[in-house]
């Protein structure tokens, strides 16, 4: 390996971890205002519906194949499941689905 792929992974590495160690040093021992804090709850949620969405409008031949698992993941995360059984419930009805189509 040279030295200059070497040089590129330790910056890369040092701009991916200070963003990351940057809010631990500099809130350490403060405390946020409580509407910041209700925002930053609700980031991974954003986040992950953000990454899911276009996945789901664009999974398969036909849009009803996302669209149903979705519908399934949602019922199912709103009952109040677990993450994982969310996700297997999905993709048990889309298995059975997809049998049942082809």
């Amino acid at each position: 390996m040279s030295n200059e792929v070497l040089w590129l992974i330790i910056g890369m590495g040092l701009v991916t971890y200070l963003p990351r160690v940057a809010p631990f040093l500099l809130f350490k021992g403060k405390e946020l205002p409580i509407f910041v804090q209700s925002v930053l709850k609700n980031v991974p949620y954003a986040t992950l519906g953000a990454l899911i969405f276009p996945g789901v409008l664009l999974i398969g031949e036909s849009i009803w194949y996302g669209l149903l698992g979705a519908a399934i993941a949602f019922i199912v995360a709103y009952i109040g499941a677990n993450v994982v059984f969310v996700v297997l419930s999905a993709i048990i009805v889309l298995s059975g689905y997809s049998l049942f189509i082809s």
